[in-house]
């Protein structure tokens, strides 16, 4: 059975323990999408990890953790993170690399410095890891795949082409120095030496699984309203967040997708700029509420920035719901509001006078205002609480309006950061 597990709205919802979990009951992890501008905090016996490429099964002896097709692969940063596993006592995980899985090249993240150094107040708050370009280039039909790591014949004559195209921009548009195409092609055979090991025909290694009856779990990074299509564009990453998107960057058919967890927050809280109509716009308030959040703070897991935090949006969590094809959906971070006396849920948005609970594009999602409904916190800590009955009614009355709202069924609520910290309805 392939199962996928996705977030709701911008990320940062509590993916990585969640996914942590169903890998246990799993075969395969696939990361389908994304690269290392995003990560996933883990904590289980080992410590706590912040994990940006690698799946998040690498922490079970029985799982095969994969790098699908659609991500993409910086590999010294791959690799510096298998090689912090395992200094830290973790087993050396059952890795495998698409070789039609795509290079993120130094050349991508340093195009991704100049791009938001040129738009200056008008930048897309990119986390600068070379996502965009990486993409842009993918398109365009001069990346590198991995496969092509091991023609010399395709390598040198790729590489001529590209730092010719690369050249004219770094010179006349950004002025920065220009790539020289030997040392590139050495950085090139560098990385085949260190991907070598990890190589391999996904496609049929996972379509064989799938004939075995193996269970996979497809990983996504971000969220709903991260999607390039879906999402607050242009805020967006240059990725397709989505489940759906699971069956192209993992190489699987679609009909094999058969559950699609979605994860949702008990609040909400994004990294970077964009569209946020819940947002707290108080900072001692919406500081407050950071304090209290995830295990030490709402902080990103990649770029360290503070999160910026707000109430609970149904109207986008709702929409992000539907798009991903949520047949259920886990709520987290549930005993991060213990400390509020009242919560505000957004409901809807008012938008040129007139309220809809539809999730606008952005050009509309700019004029929207929040309508707020208001419901009574339970005002003590639910941490260690196992059976769903024995929460505080309060507390159950806020997550069944929030199941109401999304018109998905919760069925997990976290309650703590800790792997077994999680409440089955």
């Amino acid at each position: 059975m392939v199962r996928a597990i996705v977030g709701a709205c911008w990320g940062d919802e509590g993916k990585g323990k969640i996914t942590d979990m169903l890998a246990k009951d799993s075969d395969i992890v696939i990361r389908f999408q994304g690269g290392s501008n995003a990560g996933h905090t883990i904590i289980n016996d080992y410590g706590k990890f912040a994990l940006h490429l690698l799946p998040s099964g690498v922490f079970y002896d029985h799982t095969t953790s994969v790098i699908g097709n659609g991500v993409a692969l910086n590999i010294p940063k791959l690799l510096e993170e298998l090689n912090d596993l395992v200094s830290k006592g973790v087993p050396m995980p059952k890795i495998k690399v698409s070789d039609r899985a795509q290079i993120l090249m130094p050349y991508h993240i340093l195009f991704d410095q100049y791009e938001e150094e040129r738009l200056g107040g008008k930048a897309f708050g990119s986390t600068k890891s070379g996502i965009a370009p990486f993409y842009s280039d993918k398109y365009a039909k001069i990346g590198f795949q991995v496969s092509e790591l091991f023609d010399d014949e395709v390598l040198e004559e790729k590489v001529e082409r590209v730092c010719e195209q690369k050249n004219i921009i770094l010179e006349h548009m950004y002025h920065k120095p220009l790539i020289d195409p030997k040392e590139l092609l050495d950085t090139l055979h560098e990385y085949r030496e260190m991907i070598k090991p990890f190589v391999c025909d996904t496609v049929t290694f996972i379509r064989e699984a799938l004939n075995d009856g193996k269970n996979i779990l497809l990983e996504g990074q971000l969220g709903s309203l991260k999607d390039t299509d879906f999402g607050i564009y242009p805020m967006v990453t240059s990725s397709s967040t989505l489940a759906a998107y699971g069956a192209v960057g993992a190489g699987i058919p679609p009909y094999e997708i058969k559950e699609i967890v979605t994860v949702v927050k008990a609040y909400s809280s994004a990294v970077g700029a964009g569209e946020f109509v819940s947002e707290i716009h108080d900072e001692k308030e919406a500081d407050e509420m950071r304090k209290h959040g995830g295990d030490k703070g709402e902080y990103g897991a990649t770029t360290g920035r503070p999160r910026r935090m707000g109430w609970f949006d149904a109207v986008a969590s709702r929409y992000g719901c539907k798009v991903q094809g949520a047949t259920n959906a886990v709520l987290t971070v549930v005993d991060a509001l213990g400390y509020l006396k009242e919560l505000k849920v957004c409901v809807g948005y008012e938008i040129d006078g007139k309220v809809t609970k539809d999730f606008p594009t952005t050009v509309n999602l700019k004029k929207a205002k929040p309508v707020y409904e208001t419901l009574p916190g339970w005002e003590c800590d639910i941490r260690g609480i196992k059976e769903y009955d024995k929460l505080p009614e309060n507390c159950r009355k806020y997550i069944e309006f929030i199941e109401k709202e999304i018109e998905v069924p919760i069925t997990m609520v976290s309650n703590g950061p800790g792997r077994d910290e999680i409440i089955y309805r």
